[in-house]
């Protein structure tokens, strides 16, 4: 069953032509502008492509209706665009990737697979908000969790690493890239996460606080008048790396801690003690700590991240080879000799999750 991946992102449209075998056929990323993905330019760019069975879909937030992947149709269709105020960057963008090429290959199977479903394992709790029942109940408001596909690859993955059946280990995977969240498995299964009812909550990202004090936001809308959309354009947009060190590139910090620059070393400790604090936090739900993941953009291509908090974990066990920690093969091990926790680099594919998501669904139609 070959598979096409679509993975809309905020600045372009990944697309992976996986054949059944799950090696990559093709792979373009196409650039979206202010009102869409430019079809002309995704027509062009598939029309020479093998067709495929499938066309898998990453939808951030499947809300508390979608448990794993589904078929789009019109009425999965409505219920995701009913989903968009829970995550007002990223839900649009997969409708809008679903509706520029759900056209072009109109004979193969759409299919939704969410960030949220490998969250759903999470017991009540770990998922449950101390907030009146009326809310709960009313606007169904819980610790959904996301990065999902990219945690329960990694988490597979790590398994088939260190050669242990993934119902026998206590994982730590940390998602660490624009956005960033943790996720702790316990024999294959994700119970606990950082993000929670939307993306913005947990570590620090990119542009996004994650987790503030909600007195604080209460605190700016009546004392110095902000509306409720101020503060969420600033929480999401202008907080994270960018309000601490003015740039939400990892790489650009890194750069400026080398030079000396006191905002930049503040962003570099906070984003590590906030990381290290959520990676204890995990193994409180796991019961322990096996193996230690990192996966996403700064997670895989940051040998400073990495080291900092290795060392902040030092106490579980966690320890990183210097050598082993520096740029290498895309998934390999950085443990350092006396570690007692295995600590690996894994490549984020969110596409071969998705494909093998795609075909149990659909195998068992």
């Amino acid at each position: 069953m070959r598979v096409l991946v679509v993975n809309a992102g905020s600045s372009s449209l990944k697309l992976r032509l996986l054949a059944d075998d799950d090696t990559v056929e093709q792979t373009a990323d196409l650039p979206a502008g202010k009102d869409g993905f430019d079809v002309d330019a995704l027509a062009s760019t598939v029309r020479d492509w093998d067709r495929p069975d499938v066309v898998a879909h990453r939808i951030v937030h499947g809300g508390d209706r979608f448990l794993g992947a589904v078929r789009i149709d019109d009425d999965v269709r409505a219920a995701l665009q009913a989903l968009t105020d829970l995550a007002p960057l990223h839900q649009p963008k997969s409708l809008a990737g679903l509706d520029a090429v759900t056209p072009l290959i109109p004979d193969a199977t759409p299919v939704a697979c969410f960030d949220t479903s490998f969250h759903t394992s999470i017991p009540p709790a770990a998922s449950t908000y101390a907030v009146p029942l009326e809310w709960r109940r009313r606007y169904a408001i819980r610790r959904y969790g996301f990065h999902g596909l990219s945690h329960a690859y990694a988490s597979r993955r790590a398994a088939e690493m260190v050669e242990r059946p993934v119902e026998e280990l206590r994982i730590v995977t940390c998602h660490l890239g624009a956005g960033a969240s943790l996720a702790a498995v316990a024999g294959g299964r994700s119970v606990d996460t950082t993000m929670g009812f939307t993306p913005l909550e947990g570590l620090v990202m990119a542009t996004r606080s994650g987790n503030v004090d909600p007195g604080l936001v209460l605190w700016l809308e009546e004392h110095e008048h902000l509306t409720p959309h101020e503060v969420s354009i600033a929480l999401e947009h202008e907080s994270g790396l960018k309000g601490l060190a003015g740039t939400d590139d990892m790489r650009e910090v890194e750069a400026a801690v080398a030079r000396g620059d006191e905002r930049a070393q503040l962003a570099m400790d906070v984003y590590v003690h906030r990381l290290s604090a959520g990676i204890a936090a995990m193994t409180a739900s796991t019961g322990g700590l096996d193996v230690l993941v990192f996966t996403g953009g700064v997670g895989e291509r940051s040998p400073m991240v990495r080291r900092l908090a290795a060392d902040k974990l030092a106490y579980l066990g966690v320890v990183v080879g210097d050598d082993r920690n520096q740029s290498g093969p895309d998934d390999r091990d950085i443990s350092g000799g006396e570690a007692g926790v295995r600590t690996l680099v894994i490549a984020a594919r969110e596409d071969l999750q998705m494909a093998r998501e795609s075909r149990t669904l659909l195998s068992g139609d």
